[in-house]
């Protein structure tokens, strides 16, 4: 399955695109053996409109361009469902193992996402009830799938 990763903002040179690179590199190294490759990361410009409404639907139809046909979607939301390590990476394995071939996996801007994308996901998830800067969210998810990928292919990089 290729995984790709769709950002709302662009990260700017530094520690922060260093550090998701890295995992997002070790992902691209170690996820093919059991089915998994990076496909692309896309970074769009955050919307200027001056409602929270049109920002979000004008990402939204930014990300929608993105999708494959028939991709899996999901979403990183603060009122998402929260899971543990070992949680994604069954969630990817089940999508890996649904015969689709392409999952995007979604960071929203500053406002989040557009109600309509989330009727269309697949699954919406947050990486806690913290509200956490998009430079860290990308680290945090580029870490997280590397981790599935461990965790899957029975790798020690995983401790419980």
């Amino acid at each position: 399955m290729r995984v790709g990763l769709f950002a709302v903002g662009r990260l700017k040179a530094g520690p922060e695109k260093d550090l998701a690179a890295r995992y997002l590199d070790r992902f691209s190294k170690a996820g093919p053996a059991i089915g998994l490759e990076l496909s692309r990361v896309v970074e769009v410009a955050e919307s200027r409109a001056s409602s929270v409404d049109t920002r979000k639907k004008e990402e939204a139809v930014l990300l929608e361009k993105s999708l494959g046909e028939s991709s899996l979607l999901i979403l990183l939301d603060e009122r998402g469902k929260t899971m543990d390590s070992e949680g994604f990476a069954n969630l990817l394995a089940a999508f890996r193992d649904s015969g689709k071939r392409d999952l995007m996996v979604a960071i929203g801007g500053a406002d989040g996402l557009d109600r309509a994308l989330h009727e269309k996901a697949d699954a919406v998830i947050c990486l806690g009830k913290m509200t956490w800067p998009h430079q860290l969210v990308r680290i945090l998810i580029a870490e997280q799938l590397y981790r599935a990928v461990t965790i899957l292919s029975g790798h020690p990089y995983h401790r419980v």
